[in-house]
């Protein structure tokens, strides 16, 4: 038994080796890559429901094509599909992180935007009429909170 795992344990280190050695040069895993393979289980979980068997298919789809884009060699390309999927998701991303902030401040402060350059401001709670200043466009407001 004393010999099997230092067998294993080489067999482990040439494997990570020969893959280290493959990946060379490709685009490997990156945050659209995730979400897609997450899409994909997730469309598999949602197969198995009764009538649904072609999101099968489409789930499958999916996961071929984060795995194209994992191993693809050119980088550029890969990079431009990243780089659309983050323009996508900010955005989205932005709203709920807003809404969190919102309901977790909801006892002490205020949020609202300001009319001039739409940026969101946040100011204490229950101090009256008070005149706020944007950080981004220097526009002053005058708010009751």
């Amino acid at each position: 038994m004393k010999g099997v795992i230092p067998i294993m344990r080489n067999f482990l280190q040439r494997f990570a080796y020969k893959m280290s050695a493959f990946m060379y040069g490709r685009y490997g895993t990156d945050e659209l890559s995730k979400f897609l393979m997450i899409s994909a289980l997730v469309l598999m979980v949602i197969s198995w429901l009764p009538n649904l068997r072609l999101v099968y298919f489409l789930a499958l789809a999916v996961m071929i094509w984060s795995l194209w884009r994992s191993f693809s060699r050119k980088l550029y390309k890969r990079r431009q599909e990243l780089d659309r999927y983050l323009k996508i998701k900010k955005p989205i991303a932005n709203f709920f992180k807003l809404q969190r902030n919102k309901w977790r401040d909801r006892k002490t402060h205020v949020y609202f935007k300001c009319k001039k350059c739409k940026a969101v401001l946040r100011v204490p709670k229950g101090k009256g009429s008070i005149v706020v200043i944007c950080t981004r466009c220097k526009d002053r407001i005058e708010k009751e909170t």
